[in-house]
């Protein structure tokens, strides 16, 4: 072997593990605010998960006035046919607003829980929502193919996550080249905004780890009462 090739492969050799001791080293241990797991991403304690009990919370009569969900579903710019991903689709309680905007397009309910999923069956029953698929996620993937869909809304969900980079990158993957992520968290930037610390995201913090894998913010349409709703694209 030619001697003068040594300095190249010694730098490759450090680079694989200098990459690989960075996804080793992704994510932090220690403790912090208790309404949080002990697991930190990028400075940021990742806050618990809200499970099939919150469901009267995500369907009380007053989140159309304390969050304006019209407003959202305008903000989407949907249109006939669109492939849209709600993902922590939760109750699916924006999956339907969404399935009555795009015709004979799909809505993928996507979430981690067999008892969110089973609740948004029996509503798509119910309701005679032909338009939604409902998809069991994991903590790592949102269980859909690459390059599959238009748009993908995440409600007050993405702080809940567990991996955060996993799931980035596979939402990354699930869009489309031209495809959008339109992420909406409680303004941390807002102290009158009534939520919990640990479940407000700030603009900077959003961007700084969605530019992680890959996405840049486009905008931030400022039109809700005290969310965030940030558009990202590839």
């Amino acid at each position: 072997m030619n001697t003068s090739s040594f300095p190249l492969i010694l730098s490759l050799v450090i680079a694989f593990f200098t990459l690989s001791g960075t996804a080793q080293e992704r994510y932090t241990s220690k403790g912090g605010d208790p309404n949080g797991i002990q697991k930190w991403y990028m400075g940021r304690q990742i806050a618990q998960v809200m499970s099939h009990y919150g469901i009267y919370w995500l369907e009380r009569p007053e989140r159309e006035f304390e969050e304006n969900t019209t407003q959202l579903i305008q903000n989407l710019d949907l249109k006939k046919g669109m492939h849209v991903a709600d993902i922590g689709a939760g109750s699916g309680y924006h999956s339907r607003l969404i399935s009555k905007q795009i015709g004979n397009g799909k809505v993928y309910a996507v979430d981690v829980e067999p008892e969110m999923i089973a609740f948004i069956n029996d509503r798509i029953n119910e309701e005679k929502l032909s338009n939604i698929v409902t998809v069991l996620g994991s903590e790592t993937s949102i269980q859909l193919p690459n390059a599959s869909v238009d748009l993908i809304l995440m409600v007050d969900v993405y702080h809940e996550l567990s991996f955060p980079f996993e799931m980035g990158s596979s939402i990354y993957k699930a869009l489309k080249p031209d495809g959008k992520l339109v992420l909406v968290e409680f303004r941390t930037e807002d102290f009158a905004v009534p939520i919990k610390e640990i479940h407000k995201m700030s603009e900077a913090q959003s961007v700084k780890e969605l530019k992680a894998v890959g996405f840049r913010l486009h905008k931030n349409i400022s039109n809700l009462p005290w969310q965030h709703c940030m558009v990202f694209v590839k």
